[in-house]
């Protein structure tokens, strides 16, 4: 089988990418859930006023520190991380 170059009307087409703070937003989401050491499935991502925000629910509390380690370094804006605990007690210790 032979495809051919895809064209638009005999143009090359444009593809869309995420700009802007949908793109920084999608960087930092995609990072968060590939962390191993992070459960990110209750954690949302936007941008606000040039400022990372992160926001709902993990259950440890270095889960906290460590998404907003990943949001500064892969978003490289300032990071404002209201991220809550369900635990007060760290990963790996007994009560």
């Amino acid at each position: 089988m032979v495809f051919k170059p895809q064209t638009f009307h005999g143009d090359t087409p444009e593809i869309d990418e995420p700009a802007g703070s949908a793109g920084t937003e999608a960087r930092v989401a995609d990072a968060l859930a590939r962390a191993a050491d992070l459960d990110a499935t209750q954690v949302s991502v936007t941008e606000v006023d040039g400022a990372i925000v992160l926001g709902g629910m993990v259950l440890y509390p270095e889960e906290v520190a460590i998404a907003g380690d990943i949001a500064e370094r892969v978003g490289g804006l300032p990071v404002r991380n209201t991220i809550r605990c369900q635990s007060e007690t760290p990963r790996g210790a007994r009560s």
